[in-house]
């Protein structure tokens, strides 16, 4: 997904081909080319149930390129919070534009690019007290269903990846997280 098909992982779900989601103007960080060549980009609808696959999907990628097993819980927490914050951006704020994750399987490092297209906007609490619990922690939602509970999700991630880059901005927001990778799996 490059060039041209970049600036569609944002359309609304359902949008015709090459058609945007409407944002004011500006540019949104789903504008840009993802993470290197990625091989895998999911794209889907902000629904909590949705996060799961999401993780399952990315723990599965990084056990096949060779992130060591004992890093692989890290990928499935942080994968699955950084997709539930968006999940919870995009449900209050714009829930016809699905999240974005982009998989990267580099040489060196596995790396996870999570976009969202609200970023800084209030995340809700979940409409179920069970919806919740099939996210992983708190899942992104705050107590406060404000703008703190996006910034919890945020902290959350901080001490879970070592190799953490958030970009906020107003027309979205950009999570990217990174994970070694054995060099024995490439031969090397």
């Amino acid at each position: 997904m490059t060039g041209a098909h970049a600036a569609d992982s944002l359309a609304p779900l359902g949008a015709e081909p090459g058609s945007r989601a409407p944002d004011g103007g500006g540019e949104s960080p789903g504008d840009q080319p993802p993470v290197g060549d990625a091989p895998v980009v999911l794209r889907f609808a902000p629904l909590p149930e949705h996060v799961r696959t999401a993780r399952l999907v990315a723990v599965a990628l990084a056990r096949r390129v060779g992130v060591e097993d004992g890093l692989l819980d890290e990928v499935r927490l942080a994968v699955g919070e950084a997709c539930s914050r968006a999940v919870g951006l995009h449900r209050s704020a714009a829930p016809h534009v699905p999240v974005v994750v982009h998989l990267k399987d580099g040489r060196e490092r596995f790396g996870v690019e999570v976009v969202d297209a609200v970023s800084g906007g209030p995340v809700p609490k979940p409409e179920d007290e069970n919806a919740a619990d099939r996210l992983v922690g708190d899942g992104g939602f705050g107590d406060e269903g404000g703008a703190d509970g996006a910034d919890m999700g945020l902290a959350v991630l901080r001490g879970l990846v070592d190799d953490l880059e958030v970009e906020l901005t107003s027309g979205g927001g950009v999570i990217r997280m990174g994970w070694p990778v054995a060099a024995s799996r490439w031969g090397g």
